[in-house]
Parts: structure tokens; sequence; C-alpha cells
């Protein structure tokens, strides 16, 4: 197979990366891929006389025009004063859009389970250490809120992307009214919670094993938000899926660790209401997330997770009646166009 050429911005990427490390026989792999316009590239370091010799760095490349380093810059400077693990930044070119950091190695926290290299268990409780820090720390005044308008735009990209685009659904002026409802609720529960600071994709994957513990990473959408938003996704993930019974353990040792800790937190019963709710919303906003990710940025992969997604809806709806119009939209609308797809596409096939 034909290599694709390189561009002016691996050519770039490249330079920086040798005149960073003095290697200038360095060469850059692909070491993840990322959601939106951020990429990362590992290398590793040559000659025993350089400051980075035999090591294996990372280069992180994000374009300014589309996605500028110095907000994750500013977060990571904010964790790391708190006591939070998070990567090492050795050099930065912000202006330019390369960072060079420390490689926290291969596996995330999901990928170590999945290869049977670690005790879940064991790793939750080191998240909860790193989870209980990132609560703990005073909100920068420029942090911004996550507010009715943002949870409010976040929600409606289920109607326009999944619904709409991705389903081709036309709600009536009654089924509208039905899922103003409902998120209606959802919001009213999610703005009343306490706020504090919230990493805002807090689970396994974003979460690497380094000796003594996991550091975090993919901060950079870090919002003043609700208490039970951060420990929620981090149980009902985007890519994988707990027992139940083992969430309601993770969630109950993590409110008694949090409430040991001083994490202003409600009592139990309405703390699991409120990740409920909370998560909620971050099911129905990542569900709208991927179908964009899919129609319009040509990323097809994650809506494969899509159905994971509506089975914590079928989870989470029955629990408490006044959803019952979100429940009933998914029910009459949304099951049905789904399995019309699956039928559509198998007989294409």
């Amino acid at each position: 197979m034909t290599q694709p050429s390189p561009t002016d911005r691996d050519a770039a990427r490249l330079a920086w990366a040798r005149a960073a490390t003095g290697d200038d026989r360095l060469d850059l792999v692909r070491a993840s891929f990322d959601a939106g316009f951020r990429s990362y590239w590992r290398g590793s370091v040559g000659d025993a006389e350089r400051r980075f010799a035999g090591a294996s760095v990372i280069v992180m490349d994000s374009p300014p025009e589309l996605e500028d380093p110095r907000p994750w810059l500013r977060l990571r400077d904010v964790l790391a004063a708190g006591g939070v693990r998070v990567p090492h930044v050795f050099q930065a070119d912000p202006e330019r859009g390369f960072l060079l950091l420390e490689d926290l190695g291969q596996r995330t926290f999901l990928q170590a389970v999945e290869a049977g290299e670690a005790d879940p268990d064991a790793l939750f409780e080191l998240a909860f250490d790193q989870l209980l820090k990132v609560q703990s720390l005073p909100c920068p005044d420029d942090l911004p809120p996550y507010d009715e308008a943002f949870l409010s735009r976040e929600l409606r990209l289920f109607d326009e992307w999944f619904l709409g685009r991705h389903l081709g659904l036309s709600l009536d002026c009654g089924d509208l009214e039905r899922l103003d409802l409902a998120y209606r609720r959802i919001l009213d529960n999610v703005l009343a919670q306490p706020q504090v600071f919230i990493h805002r994709d807090f689970m396994p994957r974003n979460l690497m094993p380094v000796p003594g513990g996991l550091a975090v990473i993919d901060f950079q959408g870090a919002l003043r938000g609700p208490i039970a938003y951060d420990p929620i996704s981090l149980f009902r993930d985007a890519f994988v899926s707990w027992p139940e019974e083992r969430i309601e353990a993770w969630l109950a040792r993590y409110h008694a660790r949090a409430a040991a800790a001083g994490i202003p937190l409600p009592d139990y019963a309405r703390f699991r209401r409120d990740a409920d709710f909370a998560g909620l919303q971050r099911h129905i906003k990542i569900l709208g997330l991927f179908a964009r990710l899919h129609h319009r940025d040509g990323k097809p992969k994650y809506l494969a997770d899509a159905p994971r997604f509506l089975a914590y809806l079928d989870i989470v709806l029955p629990r408490y009646p006044e959803l019952a119009p979100l429940a009933e939209i998914v029910e009459r609308h949304v099951r049905p166009a789904l399995t019309g797809n699956a039928a559509a596409a198998d007989a294409r096939a």
C-alpha cells in the first residue's frame, strides 16, 4: 500500500520535535487518535549525551487555529498545583501548537483492564485518589461554569445530529414538548447540585497507569459543574459497560471516600439520584456528539458505541416516573428507527 505523502504540518512537527529533543534523527509515529483536532506522536530519543537520551517522548500537535493548546497548558498547571498527576511538559510552543510531553506509556486504565493486567477495583481506588484532588481544587475565577446554556446546547446535539441527521426523525409538536419537559427536569437537577471543579471526561480511557498511581489526561474541557458528573462518567463509560451491581458498589465507595475527604456531597440517596441525572445529560449529549463525528467529521467508529448509551437510558429512565416523556420518545421513535436502519444496512450487505 502506498503511504500518504507527508504534509507541511508533518514536516513542521518533525522539525520542531527534533530541535526540542536535540535529536536530528528522531522519528515520530502516531501514538493515539483523538475525536478533536489534536493529535499525539511518539518518538524515542537516541544518543546518550542528549537531555532526553533513551527516553520515549510524546509530541502533542494542537493546531492553534483549530484547537488552541493554551487552555490545556493553563489547566495542566492548575491541576498540577493541586496535586493531580498530569503529564510533565518539557517544552511548549503554543503559537505553533507543538508541545513536548512526558510519555505516560501505551496502556490506558481501560486497556490495562481489558488485557487482564490490572484489577478494576484497585484501579478505581487509584482513580478516586485523583478525582478527589480534582474536586477539592478551588475553581479559578476564569473557569467557565457548566451553566444552563452550555448544558442545553449539548442536549440539543441529540435532537439535531442523532434524531434528525442520523435517524432521519422529525418529531411533531407534542413530542418536542415531551422532550423539552424531560430536558427541563434533567437540567433542574444538574444545576441544583453542588458545583465543583469537574474534568468533564473523567473515564478509564483518560487515566493512565503510572508508577505510584494514575495520571489524568484530556482535561482541556474542565468546567465548574455538578458534583456527580465526574463520578458517573467514570463508571458509565463511553467505551466499556460494567455490571450494574458493580457500578452501585463503586458509587457507594466513592461517596464514602469523598465524604471523608470533606467534598460537599449530599446524603447518598440524593447523590445516587444526582448521579443518574448527570449521567443522563452526558449519555444524551454523547449520542449527539458521536452522530456528529460520523456525519460531519467523517469519524464513523464512535457510533458503534451508540447502543451502549441507549442501554444506559434503559437502566435509568424506568427509575424516575418524571422522565417518562423521554422514555416514550425512545420507545416510540428511537428504537424503531434504529431497527429500521439496521435492517436497511443488512439488506445493502
